[in-house]
């Protein structure tokens, strides 16, 4: 799922970044098509309608236009949002304090579920937990 986003998303900012200067149409084709490409990877609508207010607001509110390289400022500014959508700050795992502590993932098939409970258990086991994967 997030390989096919990225890609997408790839794909948008290449076509700006060749842009020598971007106008307000371009970043609106732009966010247009980054608006489709996280509504087809299953983002909630709502979600998305907020994340590209916010990005355009930032973009068009921005010394965007005149940047040396507007093509990668809309990409920061994307790149941004998208941290702060996703909780920006850095946070430690806890345990429930007895043992065993219990984690449960849930996602769509292709989401890497499989994956994301691999990197968690070869975390955990290098930061001195015993892990068992079920």
């Amino acid at each position: 799922m997030f390989e096919s986003l990225s890609q997408k998303l790839n794909l948008v900012f290449n076509k700006l970044s060749s842009k020598g200067r971007l106008t307000e149409q371009d970043v609106d084709e732009g966010l247009r098509d980054v608006r489709i490409a996280l509504l087809e990877a299953d983002v909630n609508f709502r979600v998305v309608k907020e994340f590209i207010d916010n990005v355009r607001e930032k973009a068009v509110g921005s010394e965007i236009f005149q940047s040396i390289s507007p093509g990668q400022q809309l990409v920061k500014v994307v790149h941004d949002e998208i941290v702060e959508v996703l909780g920006g700050v850095t946070s430690n795992l806890e345990g429930s304090g007895s043992t065993p502590s219990i984690l449960m993932l849930v996602g769509l098939q292709g989401s890497g579920k499989t994956t994301t409970a691999a990197k968690l258990a070869l975390y955990l086991k290098q930061t001195g937990h015993k892990v068992l994967l079920v």
